[in-house]
Order: structure tokens, then sequence, then C-alpha cells
């Protein structure tokens, strides 16, 4: 049974608390980390996911918002992690290369999805973090207007928009994380801003943020 411990993230994938799996530590050596993974050594699986649990947490957060399934979800990138961690070549890409299995969890959640429902949200800036109370009400509005508007967009055009301008990774990362050329990830990029635009501009209080911005303000 494979298992996962992190101090951060309750329970283990096979049910135990954490702290009941004591990882390698491998003191920040991803090479040793991604040999002891390919050669199956005990602990190896727990060391992963100790060392990148939050960033994988925050990547969904800002995918899907404050999903109820985010655990579940962040157990299923792990456990797809390891049945194909013998594809990564270079420990350099280890993380970036979990970062792109996240996207495909989120994409496969986003797609199972047979009908709409509401999220509670966080503030961008805030996760991972434990959520604070939202400042105003025109800010609640905002972000919750901002989530309906990405949940009607097509999956791939949600996570690159998710990526760009809520997780703000460059271009070539976007690319790297959908598994796509750095054509098609601007592409994808550029059909998203429109869609969000579009939509966005139908709904009064987040049509007015924008109008605010320097960066959506229409000319």
């Amino acid at each position: 049974m494979i298992s996962f411990a992190s101090e951060g993230r309750g329970r283990a994938a096979d049910g135990r608390t954490a702290g009941e799996v004591r990882p390698l530590t491998f003191v920040g050596d991803e090479g040793a980390l991604l040999e002891a993974l390919r050669a199956g050594h005990p602990g190896a699986s727990a060391a992963l996911y100790d060392r990148y649990a939050d960033y994988v947490h925050a990547m969904l957060m800002r995918i899907l918002g404050c999903d109820p399934e985010i655990g579940d979800l962040l157990q299923e990138v792990f456990l797809q992690a390891l049945r194909s961690v013998g594809s990564v070549r270079d420990a350099r890409r280890l993380k970036p290369w979990l970062g792109s299995v996240a996207v495909h969890v989120a994409r496969g959640s986003i797609r199972k999805r047979s009908r709409r429902r509401w999220l509670q949200f966080r503030q961008p800036e805030s996760l991972p973090a434990e959520a604070a109370p939202v400042a105003d009400a025109e800010t609640r509005e905002v972000l919750r207007l901002t989530f309906d508007v990405l949940e009607r967009m097509p999956a791939d055009e949600r996570i690159a928009f998710s990526l760009r301008f809520v997780e703000q990774l460059e271009l070539t990362e976007v690319a790297d994380s959908c598994r796509v050329s750095l054509a098609t990830a601007k592409r994808r990029i550029a059909r998203a801003e429109r869609r969000f635009l579009a939509l966005a501009r139908s709904r009064p209080p987040l049509a007015e943020w924008l109008e605010r911005s320097s960066r959506w303000r229409e000319e």
C-alpha cells in the first residue's frame, strides 16, 4: 500500500495520520529523491509528498478554488505521479513535472462535473493558507463572479487562465504544466482571456472591477 505522510496535510493516502510514516530526508537532494523513488525505496513516496504537498495543493486551489474535493485530488496527484515517476529523467524536472500531473488531475475533475455548483472563495494571495475573511462585500462578490465565469469556460482555457493570471506562471511554465508547446499555451491563454472578459463584462460588479484594472480596462 502506497502511503504519504505530511505534517501539514493530515491523513496519509492509506488512512494513517501524519507522523506514523517517517519519510527519508534527502536534505534537498532531488537527484537522490528521484533515484530512491525509482528504486522503490521505503519512505521515498512520503518524502516526495512532504516536499511538494504544499506546492501541489496551492496549484489545485488556484485552478479549482476552495473545492471540497481538494484533499482527495491532492492524494490522486501523488498516486498518479508514483505510477509514472520512471518517465522523469532529469531530477531538475521533478517539481514542474509534478505540477503537470496536478494540472492533469484538475482537468479531469473539471470535466467530470455534471452539474454547476457554488464554491467558496479565497483571495489568490492567501492561498493555500487558512481562509481569511474577505475584506468587504464587493470583494466577495467579485471573487464569486470570477469563479462563476471560470466554471463556464472550457477546461483547457480555464486552466491556462488560472495558471497565467492566478498562479502567475511564466508562459513557458504554463506550457510545461499543460504539456503543450509554447505556441499552444499562448493561443489558449489568449482565447481564455477573451472569453473571460466577454463573460465577465456581463456581470456588473466584476465588469466594474475590471474597468479599474490597468490590464483589462477597455480602450
